[in-house]
């Protein structure tokens, strides 16, 4: 097994490669989309024992990497071609919500035989968890007060759902139909790139996979220095603001950063924002060893996924019934289990210029709404369950 972190690195690095050339040169790649056959491969090299399913390497895409590379991709947003979004995507998140309550409900009453007498608490901790994000399991989880090993198995099998529901929403758009999918479109010559103007959300769909300006040196230098800076900088703030997300702070610092005319003179962000997220959604098939259902317990992961296939059926089924498409529920989805990286993950990789700040808002209110509700249903379901 390849153990060495960079070597882990140069593997995850060689893997989005060959995705993208897939996706490149046969119809079939590039109807799937380079994010999720970077995350197919890179989870079939982890099960079969080629790359492990925990690396410092993960640790490093899974925050500063995917932080960098979400700021650079937020340099190019014009928020002016996002506010047509908003209201579809709030009610999205919204029915996204509601599903996973059912599901973190009902699952509750399906495996409270398997899991034991604290099922009520990982009923709480998984609506939280997979209505705004992984920070809401950990809040939950203290609040009511899980038991060490309880909380670790609960992670595990957050951290292998959240993977496989990725690559759900990456597809779930190529089977339900709806808005055309960017990643099914050819690549747009230079010419269209250089035409399109920058308050059209296309301009960004096409800054995702290749820069509309020759990229220099200076240009490269010059996002790395505030990619990284305003990455420093909203942990920076998030220590100080603790009640407001770094996330929160991330984006508010890229978007001001964004409307400086020098920033925006500054070609290939997007373009380079998005392979840092390829490499982080890899690392997040890397991470699925399905080994690991054993060693949590099974109960506790027939529990997360009850939650998530619940939360799926119910704003797929619900939103595709109202009018709602199926990328923007995708995009709320991944709010909803992710947070707002997965969501911006999922829009820059799907090319849904549009979805990028309404699924950061919408993932933002999630961290809040997470876990008034998951809190809420913990003691609902103790009062049902005993415990």
């Amino acid at each position: 097994m390849i153990s060495d972190p960079v070597a882990v690195l140069v593997v995850l690095a060689a893997v989005v490669y060959l995705a993208v050339r897939l996706e490149e040169k046969y119809h079939l790649f590039r109807s799937l989309g380079s994010a999720l056959v970077a995350i197919l491969i890179a989870l079939v090299l982890s099960n079969v024992g080629i790359i492990p399913g925990e690396s410092p390497a993960y640790v490093f895409l899974v925050g500063p990497g995917v932080s960098v590379g979400i700021a650079l991709i937020l340099f190019s947003v014009d928020v002016r071609t996002v506010f047509s979004a908003g209201p579809t995507m709030l009610g999205a998140f919204a029915i996204g919500a509601v599903g996973t309550v059912t599901g973190a409900v009902t699952g509750a009453f399906l495996w409270s035989g398997m899991v034991g007498p604290e099922t009520w608490k990982l009923s709480g901790q998984f609506t939280g968890t997979y209505t705004g994000g992984g920070v809401n399991f950990a809040a939950v989880g203290q609040a009511v007060g899980t038991s060490g090993d309880l909380f670790t198995a609960g992670i595990a099998a957050d951290v292998i759902i959240t993977a496989f529901w990725m690559a759900a929403c990456l597809t779930a758009p190529l089977l339900l139909g709806g808005r055309k999918d960017a990643s099914m479109t050819a690549e747009p010559s230079q010419a269209n790139q250089d035409d399109a103007p920058d308050d059209n959300p296309d301009s960004l769909h096409l800054a995702l996979f290749a820069s509309a300006r020759p990229l220099k040196l200076a240009d490269v230098a010059g996002l790395v220095t505030l990619g990284i800076g305003t990455t420093w900088a909203a942990g920076w703030f998030g220590q100080f603001w603790t009640a407001i997300p770094s996330v929160l702070w991330l984006t508010t610092i890229a978007l001001l950063l964004a409307q400086i005319p020098a920033v925006k003179r500054l070609a290939g962000s997007a373009m380079l924002g998005n392979y840092l997220v390829l490499l982080f959604l890899a690392s997040n098939g890397a991470s699925s060893v399905i080994a690991k259902i054993f060693e949590v317990g099974p109960g506790v992961f027939y529990f997360a996924a009850t939650t998530v296939a619940i939360h799926g059926v119910v704003i797929f089924g619900v939103g595709r019934l109202v009018g709602i498409d199926a990328g923007t529920l995708a995009v709320a989805s991944q709010a909803n289990v992710g947070g707002p990286a997965s969501a911006i993950a999922l829009a820059s990789a799907r090319g849904y210029a549009d979805r990028l700040l309404p699924g950061v808002a919408v993932g933002l209110l999630g961290y809040a709404a997470g876990n008034y509700l998951g809190l809420a249903v913990a003691r609902i379901m103790q009062g049902v369950l005993g415990g």
